[in-house]
């Protein structure tokens, strides 16, 4: 529980983002945490990795700096790269334009969040008002609610799977388990918590228009987790995006299908937290089949933990 009037997220943010804070121990060191606490806590507050969140708010005002006259190396070593090709490549990835381009395409300096955190000159922090929420979903709608304990809960699910030997991850536990025929069995854990992961990348892909990532049945358990944590912020950006926009009835046409199809952006949504919210009491079922405690999952119980302070 925090201290009454004491803003225990604006700290870790602080610790994030102060200048001297260059790698995740010296921003838990200055959080007075250890780096997996501190993780935690800013991973559970504001829904993206510390290291992740330093990059990109660096990288939102290298982006105004050059706006307004900075050269790419100032940008570069301002945004605490080694070297300018190192910040050219990430900042193209970032953009989808090299910094040498950022002077003459104009428009917003502010790359996709999860949770409204963001550069805002000369130096301070901007949390977008209409995003807020994300960092402390208490007040939100309960479409942003059920995207949010949605992301959250498969946090859990990979966390306590982990536990388990490969034999247990893989066991059948229900047979014949299939809740959409196009994806395959969710026969066991592993297949269960593949599933919630790609279900959110292949519609990413659809949006976005990128290719289609890994298919496979049954991948990895840590590298489920880290492909969980990269497509999380892009899929609450992509919906809070939507949202602000009030774009739920925009279709999209999935080249991806053969033949392509649309879809209606609202639909798309309301599918994958259908289906979501059915395979994580599936893989609870499993986890206790497989000599697990684990909680209901209950957005309400989830939701007054977090109401108690970060």
């Amino acid at each position: 529980m925090s201290e009454p009037g004491r803003d225990r997220l604006r700290e870790l943010l602080g610790a994030v983002l102060d200048e001297d804070h260059r790698t995740l121990d010296d921003m838990s060191v200055g959080a007075f945490s250890s780096p997996f606490h501190f993780s935690r806590e800013l991973v559970r507050g504001a829904g993206e990795p510390p290291v992740t969140m330093r990059r990109r708010v660096l990288l939102e005002r290298a982006a105004w700096s050059l706006a307004r006259g900075a050269t790419v190396t100032d940008a570069a070593f301002g945004a605490g790269y080694e070297s300018v090709e190192g910040f050219a490549r990430a900042f193209a990835r970032a953009y989808g334009h090299p910094p040498s381009a950022a002077v003459d395409r104009g428009g917003s300096h502010w790359l996709p969040s999860p949770n409204g955190i963001h550069f805002h000159p000369p130096t301070s922090l901007w949390v977008d008002s209409g995003e807020a929420s994300s960092a402390r979903p208490v007040g939100a709608g309960p479409t942003e609610l059920m995207v949010h304990h949605d992301v959250d809960d498969i946090r859990t699910l990979l966390a306590l799977a982990a536990t388990l030997p490969e034999g247990e991850l893989r066991a059948v536990r229900v047979g014949g388990s299939a809740p959409l025929t196009w994806d395959g069995p969710d026969e066991s854990v592993g297949q269960v918590l593949t599933h919630l992961v790609q279900t959110k990348e292949v519609w990413l892909a659809a949006v976005d228009g990128h290719e289609l990532p890994d298919l496979s049945a049954d991948a990895p358990l840590e590298s489920l987790a880290q492909r969980h944590e990269a497509v999380a912020g892009r899929w609450l950006a992509m919906v809070r995006d939507t949202d602000r926009r009030g774009a739920w009835a925009d279709r999209i046409v999935d080249a991806l299908c053969e033949p392509p199809e649309s879809f209606v952006l609202g639909g798309i949504v309301a599918h994958v937290l259908t289906y979501s919210a059915h395979r994580r009491q599936l893989a609870r079922l499993m986890l206790r089949d497989a000599g697990l405690t684990i909680d209901e999952g209950d957005p309400i119980t989830w939701l007054h933990r977090r109401s108690g302070g970060i």
